[in-house]
């Protein structure tokens, strides 16, 4: 359930911020009417990412059992490489996103285009919700309990949704560099899980032949049902058994990308960046 709940929370403030600010902006400036517009906007966007989890989920079912594990690798590497970007995205903008949503609002408010601020709300929910289908999806192809899972994301969503309401009415104040740094440290684990999973569904499919020999096994300590197997399982990615591919592919991802994540932004600019000198005729120029 946490690892969804992080998955949604995170997902929908992203998206939350974006509307919430919108929402705000347009009250200030006087557009109190056009919020309705922002409303049939996120609401088509939740039903285009609705659709397409729906089919992807029906298109999977319909498939036989080798495309299916094949279909499930895919979505599992999909989810992974949409996570990293957005980890690294986000460790890059998280700082000044909101002062950067609001001069994008100014421009686009001072050139007289309000239905752009629409179409932010309606493409931040359609990106952020596209995401957040495939990772979920890639999540529930490997979860022990589905239900407890759906319901770790909708509690995600709605925090999310509140967190949204609380910026429009100007009550909730983030700090947004500090919530994407703890948060992705959870999203790094549960990446890496999933391509340990998709490392297994690969297998299954006869892509990955290799490296197929017992690596680990933790049977003796992931008991389904208890909160070790909720801990290794759902927050740490960790399978009761792993072969050696499961296992390099998991080290792989995630401590480069633990390092990424925790590596203080203090020490990135105290690294002096040294002037590449030009020999030759122009030696006295630095470039």
């Amino acid at each position: 359930m946490l690892p969804t709940f992080v998955i949604g929370l995170r997902e929908g403030v992203e998206a939350s911020l974006v509307v919430g600010i919108v929402a705000a902006f347009l009250a200030q400036q006087g557009y109190r009417d056009r919020l309705r517009w922002v409303l049939v906007g996120i609401g088509t966007a939740v039903l285009i990412c609705a659709a397409i989890g729906v089919g992807l989920e029906l298109v999977n079912e319909q498939l036989p059992q080798r495309q299916q594990e094949m279909l499930e690798a895919v979505i599992g590497v999909a989810a992974v490489i949409m996570v990293t970007y957005m980890i690294f995205w986000m460790r890059r903008h998280a700082r000044g996103l909101k002062s950067e949503i609001e001069n994008n609002l100014g421009n686009a408010l001072a050139t007289g285009s309000v239905m752009a601020l629409v179409a932010m709300s309606f493409f931040a929910v359609l990106r952020e919700g596209i995401e957040t289908v495939v990772f979920l999806l890639a999540i529930f192809q490997g979860a022990n309990d589905p239900t407890a899972a759906g319901i770790g994301a909708v509690l995600g969503l709605l925090v999310a949704a509140a967190i949204g309401y609380g910026i429009y009415r100007g009550g909730v104040r983030l700090n947004l560099a500090r919530f994407f740094k703890l948060t992705s440290v959870v999203l790094v684990f549960v990446a890496a899980g999933l391509l340990s999973n998709a490392a297994e569904r690969a297998w299954e499919a006869g892509w990955l032949t290799v490296l197929q020999g017992q690596a680990v096994d933790i049977s003796w300590l992931v008991v389904p049902g208890t909160w070790t197997s909720a801990l290794l399982t759902g927050m740490l990615g960790l399978q009761s058994t792993m072969t050696y591919a499961q296992v390099l592919v998991y080290l792989l991802y995630l401590v480069p990308m633990l390092a990424f994540v925790l590596w203080p932004d203090s020490w990135r600019r105290s690294v002096p960046v040294r002037p590449r000198q030009v020999r030759g005729p122009e030696a006295t120029e630095q470039i």
